[in-house]
């Protein structure tokens, strides 16, 4: 007998030794901004300031010195934010380890384990502190401390590290060192905190190459004309450093992080963690859902409501010899009902020689006692017994729920029917979630006439089909409610199957097996009894049972898409515009039409605006959003069109006029940040502008920067000052616009249709 801790003795230790997690860095704010001015972007600021500094313009150099400083400093924050809650998430979502403590199996929080604790693992558990491997070896996969993929083999005697995964195996294992005393020396968590781009980002990193491309080919022909016309090129440097500046999101990752962060902590208050940001923004473009029956669709609180001796064997001998083949460390929602019904008849599991837990890829468990006996799937025991009582078999009520056989010494010997009960809410969430245009499948190892009955009882229309004959048969989604006899490594080649036929693939999961089709669907979730391999495989984990959190996540992904649609066609629209009338201008004025100063501050009240868009309010639409790249060319055209035609007939009106370059200068940085303030009205509701409330935020900051525009106008500080006629003839132009843009792009809508 391997001894283990008294709760005393637990105890003790644990206030001596603290808890087995280690104290994380405190965010260096300083830091954080210091490194932002050393990176390609701002090297390139920098490069301008030093030139406006030995030309001798103090107050250009300064205008660009702070446009350094903001880059910095909004970087810095907004990584502080994002840090803040994927930490915060990180307490949250900490695996849970099975412990023995005086001589009762237990499942606690891995940050209660203490030095000298008898711990079991299994394929699936994270190592929660540096073990000595005890009785059977097992693989590890140690990648999370050594970088190397390949499966570690650690047999009785050996030491395993704290935050390495168990991947094939099952053992005692003796706590050695727990927390900052643990060679890893890290806290063991299951957020993933170096998310990989998720499509939305992929596709606006395209957007920004085009818009790369286009600021160059602009460029291009002002450097051309330039030389032609024997302009001072130093002059022109600072300009063109401050045009990439302007119209290129150098800080894009950072922003997107703080969009799906905001959501992140709302969905936390919701009992859902997001253990990877990137599949909130994927939540908006699901339009299928694989769901898990068991624990998801059905309250995973199964009960045996039928048994079917097969055996001479009488009933109570039987049940206690199935009762001794399930898992005493790690017991599983079947091993817990087989083991309740045989305590109905005072019955006890006899003492197990040796154990082996379930295993997916054959099917059932094994626990040689006094015979050879095994519990498992009945399709799977049915094919291996010797003798097949097929008329037995026959007589069982095979639509009351799932079954589950018991062989002894390669005979099939009894089969036990456990029914598990649609949760109450179930019906009604999987009614709202296909009514948001999401498809809805169920998956279940269960039989045919099992699946079949739970798909009618929550509405699940059409027809359950095995998973042979959804492998070999073909068939319109539509027609399909479910796939039944699924194996959990069945699930990765469903989902690799409905992904290249075009779906944006979401799924439920909690078990060992199913971790490699919750990491492959843009949407894993892991349900809330999941294993640890699961959560840290999937984007979510629910904390609560049911599948009414799942339109919860839609919810969220659906405002992370709004606000960056609006960020994408606001910011395609004003750097085509403000490029465009640059471009234009110098053509037809032999001089820039905008001085540094105001570009610098173009591009500062522009980036306010963005901090604060993801608090807008947003409207959740009920279908699956697409982002259509046409379509968003054609709105941004659109919009970049006429704000350019109007910003050139302003700049031809007041040439006409006479007026100074400096207050053509200020008249257009008046005309660039209105509207741009007001493309952001029009871009984040479908509607008309004038009907749509943004959030207090955005409201604050756009009326802000407007006010900040007409004081500097009227001010003469930092740009030259203009009358308080002319401001306001740009405004109302700017409103008169907008609206006319907003009536010919319902009209267009409606014509398109």
């Amino acid at each position: 007998m391997i001894e283990d801790l008294t709760e005393q003795q637990a105890a003790a230790k644990l206030a001596a030794d603290g808890f087995n997690d280690v104290p994380e860095p405190t965010f260096n704010f300083f830091k954080a901004v210091v490194s932002r001015l050393w990176e390609p972007s701002a090297w390139i600021l920098e490069g301008a300031l030093v030139i406006e500094v030995v030309l001798g313009k103090e107050i250009q150099a300064g205008f660009i010195a702070l446009m350094l400083v903001f880059a910095a400093v909004n970087g810095a924050i907004q990584s502080r934010r994002a840090a803040l809650v994927l930490q915060e998430l990180a307490h949250q979502l900490t695996p849970t380890s099975s412990v023995r403590r005086a001589g009762h199996w237990q499942l606690i929080d891995a940050k209660a384990l203490v030095v000298g604790d008898l711990i079991s693992l299994q394929v699936g558990s994270v190592i929660p502190a540096d073990i000595r491997v005890l009785t059977n070896p097992i693989h590890t996969d140690e990648s999370s401390i050594t970088g190397e993929s390949v499966a570690v083999i650690h047999t009785s005697g050996e030491t395993a590290f704290a935050g390495t995964m168990v991947v094939a195996g099952e053992t005692l294992a003796r706590v050695l060192a727990t927390g900052s005393h643990s060679r890893a020396g890290k806290t063991v968590s299951l957020i993933n905190q170096n998310n990989a781009p998720g499509h939305l980002q992929r596709l606006l990193g395209k957007i920004i190459g085009y818009l790369a491309l286009l600021d160059s080919a602009l460029a291009l022909i002002i450097v051309g004309i330039a030389l032609i016309r024997h302009a001072d090129m130093i002059q022109m440097l600072p300009f063109l450093a401050m045009l990439f500046i302007a119209t290129i999101p150098i800080a894009m990752p950072s922003s997107f992080a703080v969009a799906n962060s905001v959501e992140a902590r709302e969905l936390s208050r919701q009992r859902i963690l997001v253990s990877e940001l990137t599949g909130i923004q994927e939540a908006a473009n699901l339009n299928l859902l694989l769901v898990d029956k068991t624990g998801t669709i059905t309250t995973n609180q199964p009960q045996v409501v039928q048994f079917k001796n097969l055996s001479a064997r009488s009933d109570q001998q039987l049940l206690r010899l199935a009762a001794s083949a399930t898992d005493s460390r790690h017991p599983s929602v079947v091993d817990q009902a087989i083991v309740n019904f045989a305590h109905r008849y005072q019955l006890k599991r006899l003492p197990q020689q040796e154990f082996k837990p379930f295993d997916a890829s054959v099917g059932y468990a094994e626990a040689p006692t006094v015979v050879r006996v095994r519990i498992g799937a009945l399709s799977r025991l049915y094919e291996l017994t010797a003798q097949q009582p097929a008329l037995a078999i026959d007589q069982l009520d095979l639509t009351r729920g799932r079954s589950v056989a018991v062989m002894i010494n390669n005979v099939l010997q009894g089969v036990l029917i456990l029914q598990d009960q649609p949760r109450p809410d179930s019906a009604a969430a999987l009614k709202r979630i296909q009514h948001r245009g999401v498809k809805t499948i169920m998956l279940t190892g269960d039989n045919l006439k099992t699946a079949q009955a739970v798909a009618d009882a929550v509405g699940l229309k059409g027809q359950v089909v095995s998973y042979q004959t959804f492998k070999t048969h073909s068939r319109p989604l539509a027609q399909v409610a479910g796939i039944a006899e699924v194996v959990p490594e069945n699930k990765l080649a469903i989902v690799k199957a409905m992904q290249r036929a075009g779906y944006v693939v979401g799924m439920t999961g909690d078990g060992v097996n199913d971790a490699p089709a919750l990491k492959q669907s843009e949407v894993g979730i892991a349900v809330d009894n999941a294993t640890d391999l699961a959560k840290r495989s999937a984007k979510f984990v629910l904390l609560t049972g049911g599948l009414t959190n799942i339109l919860t996540i839609l919810d969220s992904g659906h405002r992370v898409y709004q606000r960056m649609l609006t960020w994408t066609i606001t910011k395609l629209t004003r750097t085509v515009e403000l490029t465009v009338l640059l471009t234009i201008g110098y053509l037809w004025l032999d001089y820039v039409p905008l001085s540094l100063n105001a570009m610098v501050l173009v591009a500062i009240l522009n980036d306010l605006v963005t901090l604060v868009l993801g608090t807008d309010r947003t409207t959740i639409r009920h279908r699956p959003e697409q982002w259509d790249m046409p379509r968003l060319s054609k709105i941004a055209g659109f919009l970049a069109t006429g704000w350019t035609a109007v910003g050139v007939g302003l700049i031809v009106w007041l040439h006409g006029l006479g007026v100074s370059a400096g207050q053509l200068s200020t008249s257009l940085y008046v005309y660039l940040i209105f509207s741009a303030m007001l493309t952001i009205l029009m871009t984040r509701t479908s509607g008309p502008f004038w009907r749509g409330r943004p959030s207090r935020a955005v409201g604050v900051t756009i009326g802000l920067n407007c006010l900040l525009t007409i004081g500097l106008a009227s001010s003469d500080w930092g740009v030259p000052a203009i009358s308080g006629w002319l401001t306001l003839i740009v405004i109302v132009l700017v409103l008169m616009t907008g609206i006319g843009l907003t009536v010919a792009g319902d009209l267009w809508r409606r014509l398109t249709k």
